[in-house]
């Protein structure tokens, strides 16, 4: 439309210029009527022509009103438009293209705008749709424009439809937020109760939506009616049914706790808390003295540090479990040591000479793994200002007292020995003088003695538990804790000051064994009995 206006104008103008050169030239030449009559049908044309710029001006004028009005959100005003009084204003092409660049500019904001109103109602229409609120009445609520019901009707794109858009944006954006939050809050209820309650998969599989929430980002909630009232309705109703359930049996929740608290503490060798045992916390149940759900979530609390704890003590109790391993196979090289039949042809024999092999290097490293235990455990102290407790007894005490009492039993290992070659000397000396060899009933008498006391019968005055194969094999929780090794049943109890007894079986000789065998010298070897 623009470049045609121009076109005429131009033309326009060319005209009214011959006109006023050919009237000058008439005037000189011809009388004024010759003149009147040559010059009208020109006159005629540019009466015209002007019209013709008049309406054109009009038009450009309406539209730019009409924009003006679809911007600033006032309805257009049909009334305002009139003759343009062409002695009073600009017609010239300069100003018709002033008002054809300002036409341009209008229709560029009225076009963004228009983009930038769709752009706003689609993000209402899937925020609707995840919120499962009706769509319609939300943009209608912001101008009646926006709904399609109204065919042909045009959108508003007004400052006000504008702000209005993005206001009801933020609503939404709110109330999602405020929504994935109470979802949040209810999924992690309902696993929780789900949890303690044992629900089956098949009504866990009901909320699933729910439990999504809890691991989508808000971007990613994006599906119809996934935040809809009744889906959180839903959500709640199975909360309170839950909640009434737990009151219910929160006897046996509270006991289920305490046994998978027990549980964790007995494989990792520690002492649970004692103020919620089964037997203070039904009685406290029961006399009303304190809140069940408080009273679990001290239990789910200690089991929390418990967790922690079993982690922390890791590599310590990998070591006591080596060092208890150890142990065992010393007991079991003792047993083996003591057996007559040992190099016998006997069917298995040589595994467990084999055995027997091995067991003796592991033994050799007893002492390097003791002292290594000792290191890491101080460590650990250190670190976390508690001492490092073993069923309820201090772990380094227990090394100490094993340590004092391997000295001991090598000393009275040695002091057998000694004896055991005193006896052989004065044996000798005996067959030297009588010249013939004691009476083997005797002699295998002295020795079943002996070995009375080498599996371990002690004196009266001077008896002793053995750490080793009595503690291993004998003890009924050797089955259940699986490692060989009880404190409490070895002579350690809570009491640091008691003396553990190591893992290990060896032979106390007292005073008296040592004077009764010293008295071989002067007298002949005594009885089992008599020992």
């Amino acid at each position: 439309m623009v470049p045609s206006v121009g076109k005429q104008s131009v033309h326009m103008d060319t005209t009214c210029g011959s006109l006023l050169r050919e009237l000058q030239s008439e005037k000189r030449s011809g009388s004024l009527k010759e003149q009147l009559a040559s010059i009208t049908p020109q006159l005629e044309e540019l009466r015209l022509r002007k019209e013709e710029r008049i309406k054109q001006f009009n038009e450009v004028k309406a539209q730019i009103e009409k924009l003006c009005g679809e911007i600033s959100g006032y309805s257009q005003r049909n009334d305002v438009l009139s003759s343009t009084n062409g002695e009073e204003e600009d017609l010239s092409l300069r100003k018709l293209d002033e008002y054809h660049a300002h036409l341009q500019a209008l229709q560029k904001e009225k076009s963004d705008r228009l983009q930038k109103v769709l752009e706003y109602v689609n993000e209402v229409h899937g925020l609707c749709a995840v919120l499962g609120m009706d769509f319609w009445k939300t943009v209608s609520q912001v101008h009646p424009s926006l709904h399609d019901s109204a065919p042909g009707q045009p959108k508003n794109i007004s400052n006000e439809t504008l702000e209005g858009l993005s206001r009801t944006i933020q609503s939404l954006n709110d109330e999602k937020k405020l929504r994935i939050q109470k979802l949040h809050d209810l999924g992690k209820s309902l696993i929780e109760l789900w949890n303690l309650m044992d629900t089956p998969i098949e009504e866990r599989e009901l909320f699933e939506n729910v439990v999504f929430i809890l691991k989508a980002s808000d971007s990613e909630v994006t599906g119809s009616g996934a935040l809809a009232f009744d889906i959180i309705e839903q959500a709640e109703i199975e909360v309170e049914r839950l909640d009434q359930l737990k009151a219910s049996k929160m006897k046996e929740l509270v006991l289920k706790k305490r046994m998978e608290l027990e549980e964790i503490c007995r494989r990792a060798h520690l002492e649970p808390d004692a103020s919620t045992s089964p037997e203070k916390s039904n009685a406290l149940i029961d006399a009303g003295m304190v809140d069940p759900a408080e009273l679990l979530a001290n239990i789910e609390a200690q089991i929390v540090k418990a967790k922690e704890d079993v982690l922390s003590r890791k590599e310590i109790m990998d070591k006591i479990d080596k060092w208890l391993a150890a142990c065992e196979e010393e007991s079991w090289l003792e047993d083996y040591n003591r057996d007559e039949n040992r190099y016998s042809a006997s069917r298995g024999a040589h595994i467990n000479l084999k055995r027997a092999e091995r067991a003796r290097v592991t033994v050799t490293k007893i002492p390097a793994i003791v002292e290594n235990l000792k290191a890491k455990t101080h460590v650990w102290e250190e670190e976390r200002g508690t001492p490092f407790l073993y069923d309820g007894v201090r772990l380094l005490a227990m090394l100490e007292e094993y340590t004092l009492l391997r000295q001991e039993r090598e000393e009275e290992k040695k002091r057998f020995r000694d004896l055991k070659r005193l006896q052989e000397q004065f044996l000798t000396e005996q067959e030297a003088i009588f010249g013939s060899k004691p009476s083997p009933i005797k002699i295998n008498s002295f020795k079943r003695g002996q070995g009375l006391r080498a599996n371990g019968s002690t004196t009266p005055t001077n008896r002793r538990i053995s750490l080793g194969g009595s503690m291993l094999s004998g003890s009924s929780d050797h089955t259940a804790r699986g490692n060989g090794f009880t404190p409490r049943q070895n002579g350690i109890g809570k009491d640091a000051r008691r003396r553990p007894t190591a893992p290990l079986n060896y032979v106390a000789l007292g005073k008296e064994d040592t004077a009764s065998l010293a008295s071989v010298a002067g007298s002949e070897p005594p009885s089992p009995r008599a020992g």
